[in-house]
C-alpha cells in the first residue's frame, strides 16, 4: 500500500533530499489541453527517483477539434502514444517481465536509437514537447534520434506548434534537465544541428520579426568549447560544483545575444535588463538568480577581458586594482569569467586556445594573489568611523573614500590597523599640489577603478588593453550601442568631467603610466554617433597628445588609429550635419589633427624620414580631404569655411615649404572668397582668410613670383569693397592692417624683383587711387608685435 507516503511538507522535503527511505509527497499536476498536457498525473519521489502515476489511456481526436479525448485504454494503444520505443516499455510487476507492446523497444535499445513509436509528424503534433523530450533521452542515454524523426523535429510546423502550444516552463524544464545531465553539450549540439536555438531562446512576447537577430555563426565551435574548458586545468576555479557547471552551459546558450543591444530605457525607471536575460526569463522561465548572472555576464564581459589582456602584460595588475574589479563583479564572477572567455572564444574562433590560456593565466594570478573569494572581503572601516575620523560631513565623496580603504586593505592583507587606512586617505589629500588638483594616486585610481569600468562596453577593437594598436585584422561588430552601455553620457556624466579633469592636470609621466586607461575612452568618444561627444573627445585628445612623450606614439602604434578616429569629423557637414553643429566640431577637430601631426615628429630625430614623411602625409590629407573638400561641398556657409580657413593658417604653418605643392588648389580657393561680392558680410571670414593669404605668402615665397599677381587681386578686392561699402568699425580696419602685410610680405618674397614690383604697384594706384593706402610699405616685425 501507500503507508509509506509523506503526510506532510518536511517528510516530503526529508525524501527528496535523500535523507529519508519513505516515499515523497504525492502531487497532482493537472490537466491543461491548450499547452498539450492533455492528462492529469500525479507526481512524487520514491528513493531520491522521479515517479509519474498515470492510468493507461488512448486519445482519440474529432474532425473539429486539435485537442483529444482522453479515455482508459489497453497498454498497447498507450505504448503507441508515448514519445519514444525505448519510453514506452511496461514492466509487469506481477510476471515481473518487460513487456514492448511497439515491438520496436527492444531492438531500440539495442541499436541506441531514440525513435516515435507512431508516425513521428502526427507524434510531434500531437504533443510538440515531444522534440525536447526527444533529445533529453538522447543526450542523458547517449543514443541517436532515428533520421525520419529528425526530419520532422526540424520542420517549420512542428517548431511553430512547440512555441505556441508548449508552456514555457515546461520547455525550461525540458532545457534544465538536458543542461543538468550527463551530456550537455550532444544536448545543444542537437538544438544546433535541428535548428532550434531561435525556437528555443527567444522572447515568445517579442514579435520576432522585429526582434534581435543571435548571432549563431559561431555558436557550434562555442558550445564545443565549453567541453575543452571543463576538462582545463583551471576548470576547478571557474566550476567548483554542479550549480556552476550547469551555469557555464546555460550562459553557452545565450553568447550568440552578447552584443544584443538593450531595449529603450523609460525615464523614471529602471533601465531594461539586456536582451538575453530577456530571453532567458521570458522564452525557458529562469530563476532571477539565473537571470542576475546572465545580466552581470552581459554587463562586465569586456571588463573581465581587458582584465585577462592586462594580466597576461609585462606590467601585471596591482592586488588592490584586481581585488577591486573581482568585487564589482560580485560572487558569481567565475561564471562571468566563464562567460567573457566564450564571447572571445565567439568572436575569435581561431584563437580559442590562445584566449584559453590567457584565461588560465588570469585564474592562476588570481589564485597567486589570494584574491578568489575578494567579493567576500569585509571591509575594516565603514562609513561612520571614516566620517568622525577624517572630522567631515558624510556626502557623495563617501564611495570613493570607502573605495581608497579598500584598496588599502587589498595592498596591505592582514593587517588590521584602521588608523594606517585612515592616514591613507588622508596622504592622498595633502599631496595634492593645490587646492583641488588630483595627485598622481588619486588620478590612477579614478581612471583604474572609475571612468575605464565605465567605458568598458564601448571598448575599441582597435587597441589592446595595452594601450597599443591591435596588429590583427578585426572585422566590426555588429551591434549598435545602446544608452544602457553608454551610461557615461547618461546616468554616469560626471565621468566626463573626471577625465578632463585627468587629463588637463596629468603631466608627460602620468600620461605615460595611464596611457592604455585614458586612450579608450576617449576613442569611445569619437566614435560615439553624436557629434557633441566627437567634439569633446577631440578636445580631450588634443589635450592628451601636447603632453604626449615623442616615442609614445611610435611605441603603441596608434598614431593611425587617432588619425582614422579624427579624420571623419572633417566630413561632419552641412546639410546632412547642422552647420552649428558641424562648426563646432571642426573647430576642435583640425587643431586634434594638427596636434597629431607634431606629435609624429621626435625633436631628437627631426632627420628620421619616415617619422617626417608621417607628418607630411597627414597634413597633406588635412587639405586635400579637409580644407579643400570643405569648401567645395558648402562654400556658402560661412561658419565653416571660417573654420577651415583659421585652421588651414596653422596647417601651411606646419608644412612650411612642403606647402607650394597645393598652392595652385588653395590660392584659387582663398580668391574667390576674397573677391566674392558679399565677403564683406562675415568680418570673421575676411579677416581668417587674409590671414591664411598670409601664411600662403610665407610658406610658397619661392613660388611667389609666378602668383603675385592672384595675391594682389585677393587683397585689392576686399580692400576696394570695404571702401565701396562705406564698412567701418574696428573689425573691419583690423582687416585692412591685415591687408597691407600681405603686400609687405609679398614684397619680402620678391626681393629679386622688387623694383618691377613696385612697379606694378605704382600703375595699380594710377588707375585706382583707393589703392594708395594699401601699398603704403609697413613694419611686419611691428605689425605682428601689436596683434
Amino acid at each position: 500500500g501507500l503507508e509509506g507516503v509523506a503526510s506532510n511538507e518536511s517528510q516530503s522535503k526529508k525524501a527528496e533530499s535523500g535523507k529519508s527511505k519513505i516515499v515523497g509527497g504525492l502531487h497532482k499536476i493537472e490537466a491543461n489541453p491548450e499547452k498539450s498536457k492533455h492528462l492529469e498525473t500525479v507526481t512524487t519521489k520514491i528513493l531520491g527517483l522521479d515517479i509519474d502515476l498515470v492510468n493507461l489511456r488512448k486519445e482519440t481526436y474529432s474532425d473539429d477539434s486539435r485537442n483529444p479525448q482522453m479515455e482508459f485504454g489497453t497498454p498497447e494503444e498507450d505504448a503507441l502514444r508515448r514519445d519514444a520505443t525505448v519510453n514506452a516499455m511496461f514492466y509487469n510487476i506481477t510476471t515481473r517481465e518487460i513487456e514492448d507492446f511497439t515491438a520496436k523497444g527492444h531492438t531500440d535499445m539495442a541499436n541506441k536509437i531514440i525513435r516515435t513509436p507512431l508516425e513521428p509528424y502526427q507524434t510531434f503534433k500531437d504533443d510538440p514537447l515531444r522534440v525536447l523530450r526527444l533529445i533529453r533521452f538522447a543526450s542523458r542515454l547517449n543514443y541517436t534520434i532515428e533520421a525520419e524523426a529528425c526530419k520532422w523535429m526540424k520542420d517549420a510546423e512542428i517548431k511553430s506548434a512547440l512555441q505556441a502550444k508548449i508552456s514555457r516552463e515546461r520547455v525550461g524544464v525540458e532545457l534544465e534537465k538536458m543542461l543538468r545531465g550527463p551530456d550537455p553539450l550532444m544536448a545543444l549540439n542537437l538544438i544546433d544541428q535541428l535548428t532550434l536555438y531561435s525556437t528555443i531562446f527567444s522572447d515568445p512576447a517579442q514579435d520576432q520579426t522585429k526582434a534581435f537577430t543571435p548571432d549563431i555563426d559561431n555558436w557550434s565551435f562555442v558550445i564545443n568549447f565549453v567541453q575543452e574548458i571543463m576538462t582545463s586545468k583551471s576548470s576547478h576555479v571557474l566550476v567548483r560544483d554542479a550549480e556552476e557547471r550547469y551555469l557555464v552551459w546555460l550562459l553557452s546558450a545565450v553568447v550568440p545575444y552578447r552584443d544584443a543591444p538593450s531595449p529603450p530605457a523609460i525615464e523614471g525607471k529602471k533601465p531594461p535588463p539586456p536582451v538575453a536575460t530577456t530571453v532567458a526569463r521570458e522564452g525557458i522561465k529562469a530563476t532571477n538568480n539565473v537571470c542576475n548572472v546572465i545580466t552581470n555576464s552581459i554587463k562586465n564581459h569586456s571588463e573581465i577581458s581587458m582584465m585577462v589582456s592586462d594580466s597576461n602584460g609585462r606590467k601585471r595588475p596591482a592586488r588592490e586594482e584586481l581585488g577591486m574589479a573581482i568585487r564589482r563583479w560580485g560572487s558569481t564572477w567565475r561564471s562571468q569569467t566563464a562567460f567573457a572567455l566564450l564571447v572571445n572564444v565567439a568572436d575569435e574562433p581561431s584563437a580559442a586556445r590562445s584566449h584559453l590560456s590567457a584565461f588560465t593565466n588570469f585564474l592562476e594570478y588570481v589564485q597567486e594573489l589570494d584574491l578568489l573569494d575578494a567579493y567576500a572581503l569585509k571591509p575594516i572601516l565603514d562609513g561612520k568611523a571614516l566620517t568622525k575620523a577624517l572630522g567631515v560631513p558624510t556626502g557623495p565623496w563617501m564611495k570613493d573614500a570607502l573605495d581608497v580603504v579598500m584598496r588599502w586593505q587589498l595592498r596591505n592583507p592582514g593587517k588590521k590597523d584602521t588608523a594606517e587606512a585612515i592616514e591613507e586617505v588622508r596622504i592622498a589629500k595633502d599631496q595634492s599640489q593645490t587646492p583641488g588638483e588630483l595627485t598622481s594616486d588619486l588620478m590612477t585610481f579614478f581612471l583604474q577603478l572609475t571612468i575605464r569600468p565605465l567605458f568598458a562596453k564601448t571598448q575599441t577593437q582597435q587597441v589592446t588593453s595595452q594601450g597599443r594598436k591591435v596588429q590583427t585584422t578585426v572585422l566590426p561588430k555588429k551591434f549598435e550601442r545602446s544608452q544602457d552601455e553608454q551610461t557615461w553620457k547618461g546616468r554616469d556624466s560626471y565621468a566626463l568631467d573626471l577625465l578632463r579633469w585627468v587629463i588637463v592636470a596629468a603631466d608627460t609621466e602620468l600620461v605615460e603610466k595611464n596611457w592604455h586607461a585614458i586612450v579608450p575612452p576617449l576613442l569611445s568618444m569619437l566614435d560615439d554617433i553624436d557629434t557633441e561627444y566627437k567634439a569633446q573627445g577631440c578636445e580631450l585628445l588634443k589635450l592628451l597628445l601636447d603632453e604626449t612623450p615623442p616615442t609614445l606614439l611610435k611605441r603603441t602604434g596608434l598614431g593611425d588609429v587617432f588619425e582614422e578616429a579624427l579624420m571623419p569629423c572633417l566630413g561632419y557637414l552641412p546639410t546632412l550635419t547642422p552647420e552649428d553643429e558641424s562648426a563646432r566640431l571642426l573647430a576642435v577637430a583640425y587643431p586634434a589633427l594638427i596636434s597629431l601631426s607634431n606629435a609624429f615628429e621626435n625633436p631628437s630625430t627631426t632627420s628620421n624620414s619616415q617619422t617626417q614623411s608621417q607628418r607630411t602625409r597627414l597634413l597633406d590629407n588635412l587639405i586635400r580631404k579637409g580644407v579643400l573638400m570643405t569648401f567645395t561641398y558648402c562654400p556658402e556657409h560661412a561658419k565653416i569655411t571660417t573654420v577651415t580657413t583659421t585652421n588651414l593658417t596653422a596647417i601651411l604653418t606646419s608644412l612650411g615649404l612642403d606647402s607650394v605643392k597645393h598652392l595652385p588648389f588653395i590660392l584659387p580657393m582663398l580668391s574667390s572668397i576674397l573677391t566674392h561680392p558679399f565677403v564683406t558680410a562675415s568680418p570673421p571670414l575676411l579677416r581668417s582668410s587674409v590671414r591664411a593669404l598670409q601664411a600662403i605668402v610665407l610658406n610658397t615665397w619661392p613660388r611667389m613670383h609666378v602668383h603675385k599677381h592672384e595675391v594682389l587681386k585677393c587683397v585689392t578686392v576686399p580692400w576696394i569693397r570695404i571702401q565701396e561699402e562705406g564698412a567701418a568699425g574696428n573689425e573691419f580696419e583690423r582687416i585692412k592692417e591685415e591687408c597691407k602685410v600681405v603686400v609687405q610680405m609679398l614684397r619680402d618674397a620678391l626681393q629679386e624683383h622688387v623694383d618691377e614690383f613696385d612697379r606694378e604697384l605704382a600703375e595699380l594706384v594710377m588707375v585706382d587711387k583707393r589703392l594708395d593706402g594699401l601699398f603704403v610699405l609697413v613694419d611686419r616685425d611691428e605689425k605682428d608685435s601689436g596683434r
